[in-house]
């Protein structure tokens, strides 16, 4: 069993940044997919942000050239730099990984809200 540990949620201020960290416990397996996704109230969760083990980063039309996804120092850790926040971007993030091996864990997510 894989799980992801969350951190680095909560309230800011429109135009505000925000760093999300998630790190897995199993740092021996490989990793196909790291990424960010976000469910707000009402709406189905999309995809934010994903990163490859080679470093090829996709991102959400919404958040580009605001989000910055990067592997954290530490195996198997994913970073969401957030700036620019906008009250839209308020929603539960959920980190993803995809394992090569193990298949898709999904953490237990953390709250963002973004006043104006």
């Amino acid at each position: 069993q894989v799980q992801l540990v969350e951190s680095g949620g909560g309230l800011v201020q429109a135009g505000g940044s925000l760093r999300l960290s998630c790190a897995a416990s199993k740092t021996m397996f490989s990793f196909n997919v790291m990424g960010w996704y976000r469910q707000a109230p009402g709406k189905q969760r999309e995809l934010v942000a994903t990163i490859t083990p080679s470093f090829k980063r996709n991102y959400a039309d919404s958040v580009k050239g605001r989000f910055t996804i990067s592997r954290g120092n530490a195996k198997n850790t994913v970073i969401l730099q957030m700036n620019s926040l906008k009250p839209e971007d308020t929603a539960v993030y959920y980190c993803n990984v995809i394992f090569a091996t193990l298949g898709d864990y999904w953490g237990q997510g953390t709250q963002v809200t973004v006043s104006s």
